[in-house]
């Protein structure tokens, strides 16, 4: 056991909880936000991913309303892979639950981008949708949004 050195703590009797005044910093208690009123909330990379994930999915679905009615797309930290496989999956596909896991730091961490920033970061979370959902529905992943890419 790694923590075989660690005791387990008992809050069986109140007593035992450490008092308001001692968890407060400072004895300050009701402390505001680092980012203050006028800044917005910080997200965490979870939320960052959670929310790439759902707009790719929304704009897929709005493209291909019939084959993707009943989609559901679920996040996962890592996969759970057997032993003897080689290579860590970003995606799965279950056709007959048409659902689709993302598995999140395998492409946050293993998807070799050019260049460090929030863009191709998004622009590697919606690679990854379009491909799972175009294993899902049988289509080559360019041919699911052919449009969107004309502008070049």
């Amino acid at each position: 056991m790694p923590f075989a050195s660690r005791r387990p703590r008992s809050y069986a009797s109140p007593r035992a909880l450490p008092s308001a005044r001692a968890r407060a910093r400072h004895g300050r208690n009701g402390r505001s936000p680092v980012t203050g009123p006028d800044l917005p909330l910080a997200h965490t990379r979870l939320d960052t991913f959670e929310t790439n994930v759902q707009a790719t999915a929304d704009y897929l679905q709005d493209l291909w309303p019939d084959e993707l009615a009943d989609l559901r797309i679920e996040v996962l930290p890592m996969p759970d892979q057997p032993p003897g496989v080689s290579g860590v999956a970003r995606w799965r596909v279950i056709p007959h639950h048409r659902l689709v896991v993302l598995y999140r730091i395998p492409i946050e961490r293993m998807s070799r981008l050019h260049k460090e920033d929030d863009w191709h970061r998004r622009l590697m979370v919606e690679s990854c949708v379009f491909r799972a959902v175009g294993e899902l529905i049988g289509k080559d992943p360019w041919d699911l949004a052919p449009d969107r890419f004309r502008h070049w």
